[in-house]
């Protein structure tokens, strides 16, 4: 699906990534964790090519996806970026709309619109459909722009830190939604995400970085651990298994270094 390979990035004297190296996997949730500055957001911005790496390659089913032209790679991948914003009063389905351009080019047709109606059922949106995104929480939003992304079409989503700033119950739902994407349709989602414990508990592959490097990688039973976290954050972690999930607990523990 998409690989990595001896990827680096650096703004003059500064190292952001340094010689990465990846496969992720097709069909899967991918988390992409680790501290604040580790390069997780610029990797998936170099994966959505709204960035260049300074060297090394991204490979899309093993095409250099800076060989592939924009119209053709929005066939196949759908970005989400953090924060993201429209200066224009639109309603929920006016948004979600926006996700069918690379296809219609503004013009809508009915398979369109089937579509729309498809990625509003699915997140559960058809009593906001005509409400307007400045009238809505932030949770709401947050999931009528994941509705925009869904209705792309694509076989991979990127989505950078789709959780920030959600209420517990908005986080799950967003969560439960990429998880039936894959489940249920073969989608592959890389996600930035702060929370380790959706991370634990909703991926089937982790990536975790820091300082610009690849701390770890590999499915999540194999690298949720109380070792690779404790390294990976400086903190000290317990993990607590049952037959529901994970906890990854680093709440009032000792070895906090600041």
């Amino acid at each position: 699906m998409i690989t990595i390979n001896n990827v680096y990035k650096s703004y003059g004297n500064k190292s952001v990534l340094s010689q990465i190296s990846l496969a992720f996997p097709k069909g899967k949730v991918t988390s992409l964790i680790g501290p604040n500055g580790a390069g997780k957001s610029t990797l998936l911005m170099m994966m959505a090519r709204l960035l260049e790496p300074s060297g090394g390659e991204v490979l899309f089913e093993d095409r250099d996806i800076s060989d592939i032209r924009t119209s053709e790679y929005a066939h196949h991948v759908a970005t989400l970026r953090q924060s993201p914003g429209f200066n224009l009063r639109l309603t929920v389905e006016e948004l979600i709309s926006f996700g069918r351009f690379p296809y219609s080019r503004g013009v809508l047709t009915a398979e369109d619109h089937h579509i729309i109606d498809e990625a509003i059922e699915f997140l559960a949106l058809a009593p906001l459909r005509h409400a307007y995104l400045d009238e809505l929480s932030g949770g709401q939003r947050q999931m009528a722009f994941l509705a925009m992304t869904i209705a792309q079409q694509t076989d991979v989503l990127l989505l950078d830190e789709p959780l920030n700033n959600l209420d517990m119950k908005h986080a799950v739902h967003i969560m439960q939604a990429l998880r039936r994407l894959c489940d249920e349709q073969g989608r592959t989602v890389i996600l930035v995400i702060h929370d380790i414990n959706f991370a634990a508990n909703y991926s089937d592959h982790i990536v975790a970085l820091k300082n610009g490097t690849l701390s770890f990688s590999g499915s999540s039973e194999q690298v949720v651990t109380e070792s690779n976290l404790s390294e990976l954050y400086d903190l000290e972690f317990e993990i607590i298994r049952s037959e529901r999930g994970c906890l990854c607990n680093y709440f009032n523990l000792s070895g906090v270094s600041i």
